[in-house]
């Protein structure tokens, strides 16, 4: 595996020395002050280049800017309503100047509204640190009683609506707004973030919109651009949903394998594959997080490695941001999965057959906790992260103890 990291760009609280001095050898970034929609020129994907090639001393960082993460797919794609032709056309430009500037590997998701949604960023964990926590009677507060979303008591088990009462008319008017700016906070790094209005302005469009209808809106997409980076020599690879279910009465596409099997059978490409997430799918106790890897390896082009602590067994309920080799999912039996792909990648001549992964996420530990980083992104909670991840590859590729 290529182990990078993931960077925001100048204003990121962790440095590129920060990053070189952790032990990555690339970096994960993406134009996050550009809109959705609109295109990324030659000029501002070069500044970005040199900004991570660049020590504050001015001298070489040895790093490369390795994974986009992520190249937006907007709103309007998704609902196929207002400019969502143009914005296709933009994708197609910003892949051919990501193309030319030596970037190969793509990531990006199909979520409606909602990125990656959490109810509290900074939630207490016993060692004295925090991480992010997802809890589905807080979210139901939200949605039933502060988005007050036409129906949305329906959406939950009567247990879940009557408990999210309860929480709701226990928050205080600071509390009601802390969890509000936590569910809309919108993509990491972005500087667009959503107001109430916004997210009803968003569901009314989307309207009752079908499983099927965005799943057919996904590949009307994917029919349109991945031609384009199949030509360029770029590999997609689309992040699942997080979390893997729905989300105020939208559906949510890339939940599950067969959510995965569907998309990829869809538009046949290596330009067509995806971002397996430990976190993301670990969420759901149904999936297996191994055995995916071990079936689509072949398709898997970038690797998050982070692991979360379930509340329950519930497909469809709470967990928060574990330490890396500590939660639900088998880090270690991942791992080796996706070294056999690596090794079976190599065996058949593959120029891919070193995945890039990023430790994913983290834990606020230590000198985190006062620095207030971009939320999930401490600089020595991943650090950690990266460091127990490189132990498990280290052992398991070992000559005379590790994999045969």
């Amino acid at each position: 595996m290529r182990q990078t990291w993931r960077w925001f760009g100048p204003k990121d609280l962790c440095s590129i020395d920060d990053i070189t001095q952790a032990g990555a050898v690339g970096v994960v970034s993406a134009l996050h002050h550009v809109p959705n929609g609109v295109v990324w020129t030659s000029e501002e994907i070069a500044r970005r280049h040199t900004e991570i090639a660049t020590r504050k001393d001015g001298t070489a960082s040895g790093l490369t800017w390795d994974v986009v993460e992520s190249l937006p797919v907007s709103e309007d794609i998704k609902k196929q309503k207002n400019a969502w032709r143009d914005h296709v056309a933009n994708y197609k430009v910003s892949l051919q100047n990501l193309a030319d500037s030596g970037i190969e590997v793509i990531c990006y998701n199909f979520m409606p509204v909602l990125d990656w949604t959490r109810t509290d960023l900074r939630w207490g964990v016993p060692n004295g640190g925090s991480c992010m926590r997802f809890d589905i009677n807080d979210f139901a507060a939200f949605d039933i009683h502060v988005l007050e979303r036409p129906g949305a008591g329906a959406s939950y088990t009567n247990a879940i609506a009557d408990e999210a009462g309860r929480r709701f008319a226990e928050m205080d008017d600071g509390a009601r707004k802390q969890l509000t700016r936590n569910v809309t906070m919108g993509l990491p790094g972005s500087t667009e973030s959503m107001t109430l209005d916004d997210v009803r302005a968003h569901l009314d469009e989307y309207g009752a919109i079908s499983r099927e209808r965005l799943r057919a809106n996904f590949v009307d997409f994917l029919e349109e651009v991945v031609p384009v980076a199949e030509k360029l020599g770029l590999r997609l690879c689309c992040h699942p949903d997080d979390p893997p279910f729905a989300l105020l009465g939208l559906p949510r596409v890339m939940s599950t394998e067969e959510d995965y099997r569907y998309i990829l059978e869809a538009v046949e490409s290596p330009a067509n594959g995806m971002t397996l997430c430990s976190g993301s799918l670990g969420a759901r106790p149904d999936n297996d997080l191994p055995g995916m890897m071990e079936r689509l390896g072949d398709k898997v082009h970038f690797l998050h490695l982070r692991n979360v602590k379930r509340d329950s067994d519930d497909i469809i309920g709470s967990f928060y941001e574990a330490e890396h080799l500590a939660g639900d999912t088998d880090m270690v039996a991942l791992i080796a999965a996706i070294i056999r792909e690596e090794r079976k990648r190599k065996a058949t001549g593959r120029k891919d057959h070193t995945i890039p992964m990023r430790p994913d996420h983290g834990q606020d530990i230590l000198d985190d906790l006062g620095r207030r980083s971009q939320p999930g992104y401490p600089t020595i909670g991943r650090m950690k992260g990266l460091a127990e991840l490189r132990g498990v590859i280290t052992a398991l590729e070992h000559a005379k103890l590790g994999l045969s």
